[in-house]
């Protein structure tokens, strides 16, 4: 199943093109895309089952009008170093334990909206988002994956002075709006092969900037889960940005940062591309 936000409307993605939920379920879900996790197993035993008549209803998606699936999570969390070759670009030791942040939800914006740059020093991250179908509490590995409604593309956008400023100020720096961009849908599990080992990579103008599959994480996405979970309850809904691979700008010798005008293209295998175009403060 792929489910879409199209001009704030959930929407399943078909090979046809789209379909309404609240109208092909004759009203039983509404047309919030975030109301839906609170039901996703009603939701996802209703998708699987629509019939081929609710198909010809399709209408094709414009890019413009696509906003986050997740448009409103409760909780946002993000984890740093979680890619070994990432970690040895920084000269960072491997965490022990998924070193975790937040990212206010107010940063989160749509999978082809501008993002307005506040300085010269933020800095690109691609990543893995996970979004949570079913209440994940004190929750083993081996059944983390039975929580998760789906995968989706995400860029980690971070300010990088803000962010290492008194002893470490990741969530001010991360957070910024328009600092999440996430989409262009959500992707259940079911539909890859191995949710655990996909390729994902970042080009800035069309240079590549980032290459690198999710196999090369520290903690996978049942281990991370697992250790959310083991101190707070995650909420349908919530999301998870899984860390990035290497490739970073601030890394770089000398480092780089993105530039009013740059377009920032992520990408993940078996999801799809994000694509969004640096602006200048207004």
């Amino acid at each position: 199943m792929k489910l879409a936000n199209v001009n704030g409307r959930a929407t399943v993605v078909s090979d046809a093109g789209g379909i309404d939920v609240e109208r092909a379920s004759s009203g039983r879900f509404g047309p919030d895309p975030q109301t839906l996790f609170e039901r996703w197993a009603d939701v996802r035993a209703w998708a699987d089952g629509l019939a081929a008549t609710a198909h010809g209803s399709a209408e094709p998606i414009d890019d413009a009008m696509l906003g986050s699936p997740v448009p409103r999570p409760a909780q946002v969390f993000g984890i740093g170093l979680n890619y070994r070759q990432h970690a040895a670009e920084t000269g960072a030791t491997l965490p022990s334990i998924p070193a975790t942040f937040t990212k206010f939800p107010t940063c989160i914006t749509g999978p082809f909206s501008d993002v307005e740059l506040p300085s010269g020093n933020v800095d690109w991250e691609v990543e893995l988002v996970v979004v949570i179908g079913a209440q994940a509490y004190r929750v083993v590995a081996e059944d983390a994956w039975n929580h998760v409604a789906g995968l989706t593309v995400g860029q980690d956008l971070s300010e990088r002075v803000v962010q290492m400023a008194a002893g470490g100020q990741f969530s001010l720096g991360k957070s910024y709006p328009g600092f999440a961009p996430i989409g262009p849908w959500l992707v259940s599990p079911d539909e890859f092969t191995d949710p655990d080992d996909l390729e994902l990579s970042c080009d800035i103008d069309g240079e590549q900037v980032q290459n690198s599959r999710t196999s090369d994480m520290v903690f996978n996405v049942s281990q991370l889960i697992a250790e959310l979970s083991a101190v707070l309850a995650l909420v349908p809904g919530d999301v998870i940005f899984t860390g990035t691979p290497a490739g970073v700008g601030v890394a770089r010798k000398p480092p780089r940062f993105l530039q009013a005008g740059e377009v920032l293209t992520s990408s993940i295998e078996g999801i799809g591309t994000i694509r969004n175009r640096c602006v200048a403060p207004t």
